[in-house]
Parts: structure tokens; C-alpha cells; sequence
């Protein structure tokens, strides 16, 4: 299991290489990539704070229920902190499993948990201003059943 925030350029091939298996039937790859517009308005980067410690705890935990909940073999998460570009990548996950739809189902969830539970703040930074975002996912909601 690779979990990791960190302020360094991230490689969806390390996650890759790391949930591979000769077991796996499929791996889903996730990236979470900065966009130059949100609601409406231009935007000029993002920053991410994170407290890192706390932050891989959870994505740990997070990544632990994925396999027990969806059957997967690996996950690997990482995010990005710092000041990101438009194009950058923020976040990957990834996960293998012996079918496609279990890896789609749970990189999905991990995505989402990780959105509603993980200490990672992002700021949207326009030429006019900046925010600090809350996506829809840090509401409570119920968390898709697994596949059958």
C-alpha cells in the first residue's frame, strides 16, 4: 500500500507499479488535475495545505476499508500540497483488483472518502481573489453499495 502527501510532483506510474499484481485483472487510475475554471471563473492555481501526518492516517484507513469492502488487492493514494499549476496533477489513486469493476467501484469511492474525510484544504486563487473550496463531498452522504 502506497499512501503519500507530499509537495513533490506526483507519478501516476509509481501507483501504478505499486498495487500491480500478477493476481490483478485490471488496475483504475485516478488524477485529480488542476482546471483553468470552476463555476465560472478563471482560475489561476491551487494551493493545497494538508497536516500530513493526520492526513496518511486517514488515507490509510481509507485505503484498508477499500479492500476490505470492494475485495481489492491494492490501493495506492497520493496528494499533492503546494502551490499547483493549471495541468498539475493533485491527486492519484489507484487500485487493483481481479475485475475492472471492482477497481472502478472503489477507486471512485476512495476518491470520494478521501474528498468528505482527509485534512486537505484547497484554495482557488483567481486573478481577482482566491477561496478556500469545500467540495460536495465533505457532506455527509451514504457511500455506494459494492458490486455484485
Amino acid at each position: 500500500m502506497l499512501i503519500r502527501v507530499t509537495d513533490a510532483p506526483l507519478d501516476p506510474s509509481e501507483a501504478i507499479a505499486a498495487v500491480a499484481s500478477p493476481a490483478a485483472g485490471a488496475i483504475d487510475v485516478f488524477l485529480g488535475v488542476v482546471r483553468n475554471e470552476n463555476l465560472g471563473r478563471t482560475v489561476d492555481h491551487l494551493v493545497y495545505e494538508a497536516y500530513p501526518s493526520m492526513a496518511e492516517r486517514e488515507m490509510e484507513a481509507i485505503a484498508r476499508e477499500a479492500c476490505a469492502r470492494f475485495g481489492v488487492i491494492d490501493c495506492a493514494i497520493l496528494h499533492r500540497t503546494g502551490r499547483l499549476a493549471i495541468g498539475e496533477t493533485s491527486l492519484v489513486a489507484a487500485v487493483s483488483s481481479g475485475h475492472r469493476a471492482e477497481a472502478f467501484a472503489a477507486c471512485r469511492w476512495i476518491v470520494d472518502e478521501l474528498k468528505r474525510r482527509v485534512p486537505i484544504w484547497k484554495k482557488e486563487v483567481w486573478s481577482d481573489g482566491e477561496e478556500w473550496i469545500e467540495g460536495p463531498e465533505a457532506l455527509e452522504r451514504p457511500a455506494p453499495a459494492p458490486p455484485r
